[in-house]
């Protein structure tokens, strides 16, 4: 088995640690930018947000003619219609793409082992011989836990089959994606409600009581006092969590608890950059506007050049 069950067993891995549900289950965005927004001040936040963190360092590194270079090649990049102009959805999608790429490298980090005919697919059959296949044919018989390899199998299966959106049995590696982060595709949101129930309600009844709540969190030693914060997240399960008070929470109550309704940060900054650099006020925005407005979205200090970083980051 050349990798333990990526998406069964963070799970479980999780599971292991006695830390506040707000810290463990509850899925937020990443933030754009580390920097407060305030335009006034620089646009360090607006560099972050359009080129990802780690890429607003390279650039500056760079010059301005640099800047100005790889940023005209990075708009031809947004363009993808090639109609000459930057829209809003262009934009907002470029954006999320930038904010996705930690999960890109995961991804792949992990794909050439399970592509294992080299086709630019994985297959469900590729990914469970890969991940499960040294047991199965002796159907887990020489494991010790044999019933928890039997469910991550089929809790592995249930989400591929999920991410499957064509249902060919074969995933894309955006569908892969989706299986290894369920959690950053809407279409994936029942997928990631049902592991976090099944995670959680012990007595399996389908919904999540206090007490399994709490278990979750916190496993007291024998006399030990609850900590303040569990009282608090005791609170929290019947004033805020339960919605209908009927003392569980059902799948609908857990979605709203572990994938809450965030602002699309994404869609702010487009609309920002957008309503910025629009000197004709249409809406969209040409190569043309954007080199205009060059050091709002990409900026340089034009100090060290960082040779060896800016090397590395071509692709842009």
């Amino acid at each position: 088995m050349l990798l333990g069950s990526l998406a069964s067993l963070c799970a479980l891995a999780a599971v292991a640690f006695a830390v506040p549900a707000q810290e463990k289950r509850i899925h937020h965005h990443a933030d754009l930018s580390d920097h407060a927004h305030d335009d006034t001040h620089g646009f360090q936040y607006d560099h972050e947000a359009f080129l990802g963190k780690e890429e607003a360092k390279t650039f500056d590194q760079l010059t301005p003619d640099e800047s100005k270079e790889k940023l005209a090649k990075i708009v031809d990049r947004i363009d993808t219609d090639k109609d000459g102009f930057v829209s809003h959805s262009e934009l907002h999608y470029w954006i999320k793409h930038r904010q996705r790429r930690y999960i890109e490298e995961n991804v792949n980090k992990h794909w050439n082992e399970y592509d294992m005919n080299q086709d630019g697919k994985i297959s469900w059959e590729e990914y469970k011989n890969t991940t499960y296949g040294y047991y199965l044919g002796e159907e887990f018989d020489d494991i010790e836990d044999k019933a928890t390899y039997k469910s991550m199998l089929m809790r592995d299966e249930r989400r591929f089959k999920m991410a499957d959106r064509d249902r060919d049995g074969i995933a894309t590696r955006e569908e892969f994606t989706a299986f290894l982060h369920p959690e950053e595709f809407d279409y994936m949101r029942d997928v990631v409600v049902q592991e976090t129930v099944e995670d959680i309600d012990k007595n399996g009844d389908g919904k999540i009581n206090i007490n399994e709540y709490i278990g979750d969190m916190f496993s007291p030693e024998s006399g030990e006092p609850e900590p303040e914060w569990v009282q608090t997240e005791r609170k929290q399960f019947s004033e805020i969590r339960d919605a209908n008070k009927d003392g569980y929470l059902d799948a609908n109550e857990v979605a709203h608890w572990i994938l809450p309704g965030e602002v699309d940060h994404a869609d702010n900054e487009a609309k920002h950059l957008i309503h910025a650099t629009d000197t004709d006020k249409d809406e969209k925005i040409t190569k043309k506007e954007i080199l205009a407005n060059w050091n709002m979205f990409v900026g340089s200090q034009a100090t060290n050049y960082g040779e060896d970083l800016t090397k590395r980051h071509d692709e842009l």
